[in-house]
């Protein structure tokens, strides 16, 4: 969820130190995955009013305007004078206030105002739009300003020097904080301070209640809506106005700069207002044109929500036609169409083509509502249409606000579109939400988290979050105790430690996550400071333990590879599911996709099947934002659907990937791409860390591993032990996940490394009687593997050959021949019990020469 700080600031006091605030944030579980930065650098633009407005003489869209800019412009005799700038936008009058960027200014865009002279006549400076701020987009023409902005104040004074958007992770079970005024109350909360709970921009303090704002009229809008719910499990509550007399035009510059902030573009001042409350308030509005729905034979509209009927059909406000089924919601107008009345939007989803806010819609139905959460949950995801809507629907909406919220976006119809709101509400309500009664035991906390945390700051904190606190006492807890079993067990910690005095918590209607004592605990524990509480050891006496041997080895992977250079990372176990195809893998009958029934998103709807694309999507990302050496590995499971088996079979791996080089270019060391034996020496690395005997390297064939290179990539076996592979990730797979190569690879099966691998590594003496080192060099055909050549040697060599290691490969066609390559080995003979002579090394490797000849096929380098 993007979140603007500067309006977030006009609800709750913050610090200036933006770091700070999302210290606390992450500190007090609210993820901050981002920061940007926006709208600063308004150097040189001030707020000006126009005193004149004439054509100009040569260009009929343009004209010449004189703006007074205040004491920012002075004559000779040091007095205010105004500035004559041409302008073609067509959207002021005189006496508009509108930003001017003055000469010398510099706009976000890198444009320098300088004076010029537009069809002969000079201009002074440029009155600007808010698209040439970086504001927001514009509706059309100038950004026009506040009438009580003062002339000649900077344009960053006004809205802020600058301001912030906070990329939050609102986890699932905190829908409150999907709005500014959640976000509000937590920072409350965290910088023990209050909240202003009224919007500061529409609605002066002590003009609430927005039910009293909203009624401007003596007609009752009962007379002109009717609502049926057919099911309360489907919408727990439903609530409709009437706003008569609208007029369809654009909003303020203010709601629009806050909607920009949020992503939001600008559609009219009718739907800007929805957006605005849901993004301000929590909670999701619809409005439909009131004249384009049927009326009953009293003259009334009536709604209708019910579950959808299999098959019928609704076209959306994107033009997509939909077909629904019978676990969808549909808001339906029951004056048409047949049984149930004819759908006219799907219910906290997205609404209807036909009845679309228009440029000639006069009359407003506004809706707002509390839907099911699982139903809109499933609603978006089998259609795959998500908004900000469904998103905060699909977590939960505080019913009980329904109707306060409606009121605030009527008042802004009636401001800003000069509506006239109809009194009262139809509000049907089936099924009020219960607010959960919690017992809170201070001395059971204060054990229970390690820390003396006081009784009034306990109370004080969860105040600060909405809950209502009350006090027990004897009285009250002989009540509880004839009225109910389920105090049971907080009444015997009185009984048996008389100084516990529990206290009820009320938690609020916008809290659904607060249903266990267990649960106040936490929320008490995150605002008081976590990082507070005294680390001690856990006792207990008389316990041994100690770490598996399995366990210990996979430590000593993650130690060996992040010895390696490489860096440990983690990436979501949910991916999309072309993956695969993306990869060129193929699936087969047991390697198929396991799919989730109700996934977070469309690129999150299955399983991953291999580490890869995920470490393929960090390297994008770290390459998108300059970090070229990008070195990285993760642990994990990979998942796959097999047909006849109810569970999926999990498999854990270990892969690392390599981009770039190992270090930046310096002056004496320029940097060299890392590929396939940089990836091949980290293996071998994590093979002699594990004792892993036998390792070999065996080519793949194209086929068996697509998304590999060919030539560059093979095949890991211990024995006869298949480990995993190592290569090049292929171009082709490169470009579709958005990598710049070369790209270094391995992913390894964790469970077959660690069944090859050896807990003791066999003892082997020091030797005690020297070595004798000959080189051979033999010519070979190019398509003879190095490693095969090596295998024969060792194989004819007998027990002498303490070591061979090949140094060199050399091919040149006019000294070898077409098609031949040179492969020299260094070639060690040793014995355990004595030296060798020279007779006994050279009979010994004579015969290696001519068996290796024969094998081979090859020849001595003369």
């Amino acid at each position: 969820m993007k979140v603007s700080y500067n309006w977030l600031k006009l609800m709750v006091d913050l610090p200036d130190d933006i770091q700070a605030l999302c210290d606390k944030l992450d500190m007090t579980g609210t993820g901050v995955e981002g920061v940007e930065k926006i709208s600063a650098g308004f150097e040189g633009v001030v707020v000006g009013q126009v005193l004149t407005k004439e054509h100009h003489p040569d260009a009929d869209t343009l004209w010449v305007t004189t703006i007074d800019v205040g004491t920012r412009n002075l004559d000779e005799e040091g007095n205010p004078q105004p500035l004559q700038i041409v302008c073609g936008a067509q959207n002021f009058e005189v006496g508009d206030k509108v930003p001017v960027a003055m000469i010398g200014a510099l706009l976000p865009d890198g444009t320098k105002i300088k004076k010029s002279k537009l069809r002969g006549i000079v201009s002074e400076g440029m009155n600007c739009s808010g698209r040439e701020l970086n504001l927001f987009e514009d509706v059309d023409g100038l950004l026009l300003l506040p009438t009580e902005s003062p002339v000649g104040v900077g344009v960053d004074d006004l809205f802020g020097h600058s301001n912030y958007i906070l990329d939050l992770e609102i986890t699932p079970n905190r829908p409150d904080c999907m709005s500014m005024l959640g976000l509000a109350r937590e920072c409350g909360a965290i910088y023990d301070t209050n909240v202003r709970h009224t919007p500061r921009r529409l609605i002066e303090p002590g003009q609430m209640p927005w039910a009293e704002q909203a009624a401007t009229n003596d007609e009752d809008v009962n007379d002109f809506i009717r609502v049926t719910i057919e099911a309360a499990e489907l919408c727990s509550r439903y609530t409709a106005r009437l706003i008569r007399d609208v007029k369809i035009g654009s909003s303020p510059e203010i709601v629009l700069m806050h909607l920009g902030t949020c992503g939001v573009r600008s559609i009219n001042n009718i739907v800007d207002a929805t957006n605005y409350v849901m993004f301000e308030l929590g909670q999701p509005l619809h409005a439909f044109d009131y004249d384009k729905l049927a009326k009953d034979s009293d003259g009334r509209v009536h709604i209708v929500v019910r579950a959808a009927h299999e098959g019928e059909t609704l076209t959306t406000l994107d033009g997509v036609e939909r077909i629904l089924t019978s676990d969808m919601t549909v808001i339906a107008d029951g004056a048409a169409g047949g049984e149930g009345g004819c759908p006219i939007a799907l219910a906290g989803v997205m609404g209807g083509l036909d009845t679309e806010v228009t440029e000639d819609t006069v009359n407003i139905l506004l809706e707002s509502a509390a839907f099911s959460a699982a139903h809109t949950s499933r609603t978006s995801r089998n259609l795959q249409l998500f908004s900000e809507s469904s998103l905060r629907y699909e977590r939960g909406i505080d019913s009980s606000a329904c109707a306060e919220w409606s009121a605030a976006a009527a008042v802004m119809m009636s401001e800003y579109a000069h509506g006239t709101v109809v009194g009262g509400v139809v509000d049907e309500y089936p099924l009020p939400p219960v607010r959960s009664i919690i017992a809170f035991r201070p001395q059971r906390f204060s054990e229970f988290v390690g820390a003396q945390i006081p009784r009034a700051d306990a109370i004080h904190i969860l105040e600060l979050l909405g809950c209502e606190i009350r006090q027990l006492n004897s009285a009250v807890l002989d009540t509880f105790k004839d009225f109910t079993q389920s105090l049971m067990a907080v009444l015997d910690d009185v009984e048996r430690n008389p100084n516990e005095r529990p206290f009820m918590v009320i938690a609020p209607t916008f809290r659904p996550d607060l249903t266990r004592e267990i649960d106040l605990y936490e929320e008490v524990l995150r605002i008081w400071g976590m990082d507070r509480v005294t680390p001690t050891m856990p006792g207990g006496r008389g316990r041994i333990g100690g770490r598996t041997p399995e366990q210990i080895r996979v430590d000593l992977i993650g130690s060996t590879l992040r010895a390696s250079g490489l860096n440990e990372t983690m990436t979501y176990t949910f991916c999309p599911a072309d993956d695969q195809d993306r990869m060129g893998a193929v699936t087969t009958p047991h390697t198929e996709a396991v799919e989730l029934i109700n996934p977070m998103s469309f690129e999150q709807n299955v399983l991953r099947r291999s580490l890869m694309p995920g470490l393929l999507r960090s390297v994008s990302y770290n390459q998108s934002h300059g970090v070229a050496q990008v070195h990285l590995y993760e642990t994990g499971r990979v998942f796959f659907a097999a047909e006849g088996h109810k569970k999926p079979r999990e498999v854990k791996r270990v892969a690392g990937i390599l981009a770039g080089a190992w270090n930046e270019p310096t002056w004496n060391e320029p940097t060299r791409p890392l590929d396939f034996f940089d990836a091949k020496g980290i293996v071998e690395n994590l093979a002699r860390e594990l004792a892993v005997p036998k390792l070999t390297c065996k080519e793949a064939a194209c086929d068996a591993l697509p998304w590999l290179q060919p030539g560059r990539a093979a095949e890991v076996f211990s024995g006869g032990v298949r480990l995993g592979w190592i290569g090049e990730i292929h171009p082709r797979v490169c470009a579709a996940f958005d990598v710049k190569p070369a790209v270094a690879a391995f992913e390894l099966e964790m469970e077959a490394l660690l069944t090859v691998s050896e807990e003791m590594r066999p003892y082997v003496d020091v030797p005690v009687y020297p070595a004798v080192e000959i080189d051979l060099a033999l010519v070979v055909d190019t398509s003879m593997p190095a490693k095969r050549v090596e295998q024969i040697i060792i194989s004819a060599a007998g027990n002498l050959l303490d070591s061979v290691n090949l140094f060199d490969v050399y091919e040149d066609s006019a000294r070898l021949g077409q098609g031949k390559k040179s492969l020299a080995f260094s070639l060690a003979y040793r014995a355990k019990d004595r030296t060798l002579t020279s007779e006994e090394v050279e009979r010994q490797h004579t015969k290696l020469v001519d068996k290796v000849i024969k094998a081979t096929g090859g020849s001595l380098r003369s």
